[in-house]
């Protein structure tokens, strides 16, 4: 016999896992360091690669330009241009994606609890099922 509460339960747990499924496994593979410190590293080499195609790119567009240039302060200048526009622009790029990454760890963790507690509601059906069947055997043994 189907017991329809637990198999409400069953079909509500089963759907959320569908639904929340991806977003869950980023708590269970991962402390919340761990993910965004990750995520952080690999947005800095993702940025800092983008920002080195971009430069060769520009470089060989203005090659005259920069062949033109013998002055070392003049080279110097420019390495310090691109330099101080490469650390805003990573600044900028990390804190978003920090911010993004916390709360998307907070998301799934709370995701996590709420998964977590019908899955408890669901084991103390299942006890309490166990148990009145076993109440049941011991009263027709007596």
């Amino acid at each position: 016999m189907l017991n329809e509460e637990k198999l409400k339960l069953m079909t509500g747990i089963a759907i959320f896992e569908k639904a929340e499924g991806g977003r869950l496994a980023v708590v269970r593979r991962y402390y919340r360091g761990d993910y965004i410190g990750r995520s952080l590293f690999k947005g800095f080499l993702g940025y800092s690669l983008c920002w080195c195609v971009g430069l060769a790119l520009a470089a060989f567009g203005e090659i005259e330009d920069i062949l033109s240039i013998v002055s070392l302060t003049e080279i110097w200048d420019y390495v310090i241009g691109f330099g101080s526009w490469y650390l805003a622009g990573l600044t900028v790029y990390l804190t978003v994606l920090f911010i993004v990454r916390f709360k998307r760890y907070n998301y799934a963790a709370r995701g996590m609890k709420v998964y977590m507690a019908r899955l408890k509601r669901l084991e103390k059906r299942y006890e309490f099922q166990n148990r009145t069947k076993e109440l049941g055997k011991e009263v027709r043994r007596s």
